[in-house]
C-alpha cells in the first residue's frame, strides 16, 4: 500500500534561518559551532605584549567537601591557566586579585580565618614589583589553609517579615533556610536570608522593603559568627500609573492592558514578572523592562514604567530535512508579528518532504497552512488562534489527505499552568487496509499543560503534565467518537550543579471510544513508534496485527495506548554529553488498555549531545529489542533538545 520500508530512520536537523534585515552577514556560527567568518569572540587588533607562561598549583590544606575545585573555580590564575599572562605586570594582577576571590569563596563556604598565599617562582605575589624578574614558564602555587569551619551563634532579623505568605507567592530560597544557630555560617546564607525576607516583605506590599544594618561578628576562638540583620519594611504600596515607552509600532494604549498593572491594586512582585512574561510572549519586543518608580507617592501609590524596544515584524524562514525513509524535505514560513498594531501574528507556511524517494510528485508528503492569533482579547491573559491546515500524508500505516479548520482560545493561567480550548471541523480521505474511506468531523479540543522544569529544552529538575480530550461526531458514518492523552515527565538531577547527571522519566496513556475500526478515522486511533515514542522502531508503524478477509495482513491503529521511557544523562565535557535509554510501549485493540506481552515493543540505545545555547543537539542510536519481521536492527535520530 505504501511506497515507504521500515528502515533504519536518520533525521537530519531542521535548520529555520529567520530573515530580520537585509544586510549581508560577515560570519556565520551554528549552534556554537564557528563556520566561516571572523569570529565573533576574536579580539581583533590586540594581542598580549610579552606573553608570559605560567603552570599554577593549588594546596588545600585539609580539602573538605570539594573546597580545592571551589577555589579554583574561584580563581583567576586557574581560569587563564591555558593563556599566557601580559608580562609580569598581568600575571601579578591575576594573582593579587586572587586573594579577594579566594577570601570570599571561602567566606562563602563559612571559612572567617584563612591563610592564603600565592606564590609566583617561590615568591609572595603580594611582595612582588613590576621589575620582578620571574622564569619562563613561571611556577605559581596557590596555598590555603582555610582553618576551622564557623557556625552561627546569633542569626536575627530584626523586623522580620510574617513566616507565611500566600500560597502561590512563589518566595523559594534554600540557602535562607540555613541562617540559623548551629548551621554552617555561610556568607551566601547571610545573603539569602536578607533577600528572601525583603522579598516576603514585598510580597505583601511593601514594595520598598530595604536592609538598613548588618552586624557581623566573628568569634575566632569558639568558631562562631554572630549576624544580626536590621531591615526597614517601609510603607505599604498601591499601583500606580502605568506608563510605556519605546515602541513605534505597537499601540502603547495595547502594551498598557497587556501589562495589567491596575492602578489601586494592591503591590505585587508576582504581577510584576507576570506582566513581563506575558509581554515577552507577544513575540513583537526585542528588549522589555517593567520598571518601579524610586519612592512611593504620599498617596501610597507606586508608578510602574514598561521599556520596550521594537523588535522584527516580518520574519521569513526556510528550513531542510533528510531521512532515509521520507527523503530529503523542505519547509518555509513568513509571519507577521504586528498585523494591525496590537500584536496580531499571522502565519504561512508550506513543507514538502519525500524528494528523492519517489519520483512521481503526486507521491511527496505536502503540509501547507495559515494560523492567526490575537492577544488579549477577552483579558490579558485569553488569545484567540484560528488556522487553517491542508496535508497529504503517505505512511507505512495509511495514506492521508485532509483539510482542517480551527478556531479557539488560550489561556495563561501562570506561569507554569496554560490551556486551550478549540473547535475543529476536518474533511479526510484514507487509504488503508479497509479501502478508500471518507470522513467529516465535527469537534472539541481541550488541553492542559502543567510544566514546572528548570529549561524546556535541557530539564534537569522539576515535572511535566499534560492532558488532552478531544470528543467529536463524524458525519459520514453517523458516529459519536472521543480520543485523550495524559502524559506525565519527571526530572532529577544530581552533582554540585543538579545537571552534570540527569534520571529522566516519561510516561503516556491514551484512550479511544467509538465505532469499529472500519468507520473510525485512522488517524483519531493510535500508533506508536519513532523518535518521540518506541525508538528502535519506525514512526508510526507499532499498532494492532490486522487480517483481511482475503488473508493479507497489515497493521491498522489501536483503541488503547500505554508507553513509557527512561533516560540516564549525563555530561563529559561543558559542551559534550552522552545518554542511555530504554523505550517500551504497546497498543491494543481494546480501550481498556490491555495487551499480550508479546505485543509490548522494547527499544534501546545511546546517544551523544552537543550543549549549544538554543539547547543541546542530540544524535541517538537505537535497537529493537523484540523485533518484528521487517524491522530494521538499527535507527537514527538527529533533533534539538532533550528526547522529552
Amino acid at each position: 500500500m505504501s511506497r515507504r520500508t521500515n528502515r533504519a530512520s536518520l533525521s537530519a536537523l531542521a535548520v529555520a534561518v529567520a530573515v530580520a534585515t537585509a544586510a549581508p552577514a560577515a560570519a556565520f556560527s551554528l549552534f556554537g559551532i564557528h563556520l566561516w567568518g571572523e569570529r565573533e569572540d576574536q579580539e581583533a587588533g590586540f594581542e598580549i605584549i610579552d606573553p608570559l607562561p605560567y603552570d599554577v598549583q593549588f594546596v588545600v590544606a585539609g580539602d573538605e567537601n570539594g573546597l580545592e575545585r571551589q577555589l579554583q573555580n574561584a580563581s583567576g590564575l586557574w581560569a587563564g591557566r591555558d593563556k599566557p599572562a601580559a608580562g609580569v605586570g598581568g600575571l601579578l594582577a591575576r594573582a593579587r586579585g586572587d586573594y579577594r576571590r579566594i577570601l570570599a569563596a571561602l567566606y562563602n563556604q563559612a571559612y572567617y580565618g584563612p591563610e592564603i598565599s600565592i606564590r609566583l617562582a617561590g615568591q609572595e605575589a603580594a611582595d612582588l614589583t613590576l621589575d620582578a624578574n620571574l622564569p619562563r614558564p613561571t611556577q605559581v602555587v596557590v596555598a590555603v589553609k582555610p582553618g576551622p569551619r564557623f557556625r552561627f551563634g546569633q542569626a536575627e532579623i530584626v523586623n522580620a517579615p510574617p513566616p507565611k505568605v500566600a500560597a502561590d507567592d512563589e518566595v523559594k530560597n534554600d540557602l535562607a533556610n540555613d541562617f540559623r544557630t548551629g548551621a554552617d555560617a555561610k556568607a551566601t546564607v547571610v545573603s539569602a536570608a536578607s533577600s528572601t525576607a525583603i522579598e516576603r516583605w514585598r510580597q505583601l506590599s511593601r514594595a520598598k522593603a530595604q536592609e538598613t544594618d548588618r552586624s557581623v561578628i566573628a568569634e575566632h576562638p569558639t568558631s562562631r559568627l554572630d549576624v544580626v540583620i536590621t531591615l526597614d519594611p517601609g510603607r505599604p504600596a498601591k499601583f500606580g500609573r502605568t506608563t510605556v515607552s519605546g515602541t513605534r509600532r505597537v499601540d502603547p494604549g495595547f502594551v498598557d492592558y497587556m501589562a495589567d498593572l491596575t492602578p489601586g491594586d494592591s503591590f505585587d512582585p508576582d504581577r510584576v514578572k507576570a506582566a513581563e512574561d506575558r509581554l515577552s510572549r507577544l513575540g513583537v519586543f526585542s528588549s522589555i523592562r517593567v520598571e518601579e518608580a524610586p519612592e512611593i507617592a504620599p498617596d501610597g501609590t507606586l508608578d510602574m514604567a514598561v521599556r520596550v524596544q521594537d523588535g522584527t515584524a516580518r520574519t521569513l524562514g526556510i528550513g531542510a530535512t533528510l531521512s532515509t525513509i521520507e527523503g530529503a524535505g523542505l519547509e518555509a514560513f513568513w509571519e507577521h508579528r504586528n498585523l494591525f498594531h496590537r500584536a496580531e501574528r499571522l502565519r504561512f507556511s508550506a513543507s514538502v518532504t519525500g524528494l528523492g524517494v519517489v519520483g512521481d510528485v503526486g507521491d511527496f508528503d505536502y503540509e501547507a497552512g495559515v494560523s492567526f492569533l490575537r492577544p488579549g482579547v477577552i483579558n490579558p491573559n485569553v488569545d484567540l488562534v484560528a488556522s487553517l491546515t491542508g496535508r497529504r500524508l503517505d505512511l507505512d500505516t495509511y495514506r492521508e489527505q485532509s483539510l482542517t479548520a480551527r478556531v479557539g482560545l488560550q489561556r495563561t493561567f501562570a506561569r507554569w499552568l496554560n490551556g486551550e480550548v478549540s473547535l475543529f471541523a476536518t474533511r479526510a480521505r484514507f487509504d488503508d487496509l479497509f479501502g478508500i474511506r471518507r470522513f467529516l468531523m465535527f469537534g472539541v479540543t481541550g488541553k492542559g499543560t502543567y510544566d514546572r522544569r528548570d529549561d524546556v529544552m535541557n530539564p534537569t529538575r522539576g515535572y511535566y503534565l499534560a492532558a488532552e480530550a478531544e470528543p467529536f461526531y463524524e458525519a459520514e458514518y453517523g458516529n459519536l467518537a472521543a480520543r485523550g492523552t495524559l502524559e506525565g515527565r519527571v526530572y532529577k538531577g544530581f552533582g554540585e550543579d543538579d545537571g552534570r547527571f540527569v534520571l529522566a522519566a516519561r510516561a503516556k496513556v491514551g484512550s479511544f471510544a467509538g465505532p469499529s475500526d472500519a468507520e473510525s478515522p485512522p488517524d483519531k486511533l493510535f500508533f506508536a513508534g519513532g523518535a518521540g515514542s518506541i525508538r528502535g522502531y519506525a514512526y508510526r508503524s507499532v499498532g494492532v496485527d490486522y487480517t483481511e478477509p482475503d488473508g493479507d495482513t497489515g497493521v491498522i491503529g489501536g483503541r488503547s495506548l500505554v508507553e513509557g521511557s527512561a533516560e540516564a544523562r549525563f555530561r563529559v565535557t561543558e559542551r559534550f554529553g552522552g545518554v542511555g535509554f530504554v523505550d517500551a510501549g504497546f497498543v491494543s485493540a481494546s480501550s481498556s488498555f490491555t495487551s499480550n506481552d508479546t505485543d509490548v515493543r522494547v527499544g534501546a540505545g545511546a546517544g551523544l549531545r552537543y550543549f549549544t545555547g538554543l539547547g543541546p543537539i542530540r544524535l541517538d542510536v537505537a535497537t529493537p529489542i523484540n523485533p518484528r519481521d521487517g524491522d530494521d536492527v538499527i535507527a537514527f535520530y538527529v533533533g534539538i533538545g532533550q528526547a522529552f
